[in-house]
């Protein structure tokens, strides 16, 4: 075999894509909101299928970010996401800013929020 390289034997032309530094740097994020957080927003959503959704939000920079958020559905699973537990196959927690108006969030009590969360 020579020492020379063949230019058609490479893996991939692209750059690497680094998944564990994303998501290291993706729980540290959502990490530090929680843990830093001063003010608290709790919402409840319906979704079109029966489920409801209930999200905790911490303001980011002018924009409300959800910190953790859970899914009641309409069979009754739960699935909480977080820092903790970014996502799993059904679902993920949101990366999205939330609009409380646009979204169509109904703000709830603490209690409330954290009767589902710790269920």
């Amino acid at each position: 075999m020579s020492g020379r390289s063949n230019p058609r034997a490479r893996w991939h032309d692209e750059p690497v894509v680094d998944l564990e530094r994303i998501k290291a740097e993706t729980v540290a994020y959502f990490r530090a909101l929680d843990e830093n957080a001063t003010l608290r927003h709790h919402f409840r959503h319906a979704d079109e299928e029966g489920g409801l959704w209930y999200i905790e939000a911490v303001p980011d920079r002018g924009e409300l970010v959800a910190i953790k958020q859970a899914e009641l559905t309409s069979a009754g699973r739960l699935h909480r996401y977080s820092w903790e537990y970014l996502e799993d196959e059904h679902g993920f927690l949101t990366d999205q800013a939330l609009d409380p108006e646009e979204d169509l969030l109904e703000i709830i009590p603490t209690e409330e929020f954290q009767r589902v969360w710790t269920q």
